[in-house]
């Protein structure tokens, strides 16, 4: 049994309308004490450390800038486990960032974040992804404020479906946003239902969890509390799945199961994630974007799945569109 999801400590919303905006060194700090404590985690889960790659961008190249990529992989219940913070600098928004914005167009732009994907060995472990940013932007005219919002969010991608760790995963999303109101969770599971889609296939990626992007309704305060306590919320979401399950035995067939559906990871990553066209568009650090890939997967014609198999129950019971608390 998984335990319950904890009782979390999420930063009230404030009704003082004229808070201060939150200054970039504090979103920074925050980001990296973020990364710190997830790595550990997930080190101290796997017994093997995290590689550290601190980088900076070099003058003259298109975004300026600094971030840490962590990762570890061949460990024993990670086979790849990234966790990237960047904090970059550019001249003008790339496309993927203003298609809502069109007022930004061509405006400059800071933005700083928490990317992770946890791929793991066992393919009773589902798959995780988390990301967290805050993207500021200065509109052309004299006098124009800098305006800035937030994204980010959560989702479970499964190889074997387990109702225990499905209802887990979203109750915490659900608490973390709760002080948030009410409408939170249940707008932010719905755009995580329809964004983590692979239209071409008419899939849901996995089980989902929770979306936003472009958001700052609660001012830019409590706008970056709850991306807070979103972020603050991850471990307790995924690793006691991944812990209860990385012993269970396998075999060559949940195997070959794994990477196929590891396949469908990479379609959506390059195909329809806008965060990897950000990166990509912007002249990012191409290393650190495509951390997110699985270290092995595979592709096979129309393959199928034996009628009454647990591969046949994921299809039909968990890639669909379900309430999950």
């Amino acid at each position: 049994m998984l335990p319950a999801a904890p009782a979390h400590s999420a930063r009230q919303p404030s009704t003082d309308a004229a808070a201060t905006p939150v200054r970039l060194e504090v979103v920074r700090a925050y980001l990296l004490g973020l990364q710190t404590r997830i790595v550990q985690a997930a080190s101290q889960l796997d017994g093997q450390p995290f590689a550290v790659d601190a980088w900076q961008k070099e003058p003259g190249e298109p975004l300026q800038g600094d971030g840490i990529t962590q990762i570890l992989e061949g460990g024993r219940v990670f086979e790849r486990a990234g966790c990237g913070f960047s904090h970059v600098r550019g001249p003008k928004l790339p496309p993927s960032a203003t298609q809502h914005r069109p007022e930004l167009n061509g405006a400059p732009f800071e933005a700083m974040g928490v990317s992770l994907v946890f791929h793991p060995r066992n393919p009773y472990v589902p798959t995780v992804h988390m990301n967290v940013r805050m993207l500021a932007a200065t509109p052309a005219g004299e006098g124009a404020q800098p305006v800035c919002w937030f994204g980010g969010g959560m989702d479970l991608t499964p190889y074997y479906g387990f109702e225990a760790d499905a209802a887990h995963f979203h109750r915490s999303c659900k608490v973390a946003l709760g002080p948030f109101g009410d409408d939170k969770y249940p707008r932010f599971k719905q755009w995580c239902d329809e964004y983590f889609y692979l239209k071409h296939r008419q899939e849901p990626r996995g089980i989902g969890g929770i979306f936003f992007d472009d958001f700052n309704e609660l001012g830019p305060d409590q706008s970056f509390a709850m991306l807070q306590s979103v972020a603050d919320a991850f471990l307790g979401a995924y690793m006691p799945i991944a812990g209860a399950r990385c012993d269970t035995p396998y075999g060559e067939r949940e195997r070959a199961f794994q990477l196929v559906r590891r396949g469908r990871y990479v379609e959506f990553n390059l195909v329809w994630d806008r965060g990897t066209h950000f990166g990509l568009q912007s002249g990012g650090r191409t290393e650190s974007i495509l951390m997110s890939m699985p270290p092995l997967a595979s592709w096979s014609y129309q393959p199928a799945v034996e009628p009454g198999s647990a591969e046949e129950r994921l299809y039909r019971d968990f890639l669909v569109r379900r309430d999950w608390v």
